[in-house]
């Protein structure tokens, strides 16, 4: 009981410090996460409940993740993020309608592709933005 509300806090902390390009990898590990347990509970008709919840949840991340994108700005590679959301949501919602694990294949995919590119460019920022050694030793400096 402690220990999950510890979890909770930290996680809650997590978000609320991440930035943009952070809570978008959050988001894709928490579908990757929630669609490997839908597909866990699919193996028993006992647990289909569990796999709908986990689905649900999954679709939740790519709704918030549609809804996020700026398409008047973003062009045409935000139309296209929001078409692999779209398309990503109605396999979702297949797989648990149909309750077979393997419509859930192409949206692993997708998660893994587009997890693998904002990881790249959030560590390219990082890069960035590290401070650069200088010539500077110390003491006061005032440039005008």
């Amino acid at each position: 009981m402690q220990r999950d509300l510890h979890l909770k806090e930290y996680q809650a902390n997590s978000v609320g410090t991440a930035d943009q390009k952070q809570l978008i990898i959050m988001l894709y590990e928490g579908a990757e996460r929630f669609i490997k347990e839908a597909e866990n509970q699919m193996a028993s008709f006992k647990t289909y409940d569990k796999a709908n919840a986990a689905i649900l949840r999954a679709q939740d991340i790519f709704t918030e993740l549609m809804v996020s994108l700026n398409l008047d700005e973003g062009g045409e590679i935000a139309q296209n993020l929001f078409n692999l959301y779209a398309y990503a949501k109605t396999q979702l919602l297949e797989a648990n309608v149909e309750k077979k694990a393997e419509k859930l294949a192409p949206v692993k995919k997708i998660l893994k592709d587009l997890l693998e590119a904002w990881k790249q460019i959030d560590q390219q920022a990082a890069l960035k933005t590290k401070a650069k050694p200088s010539d500077y030793k110390g003491g006061f400096k005032a440039e005008g």
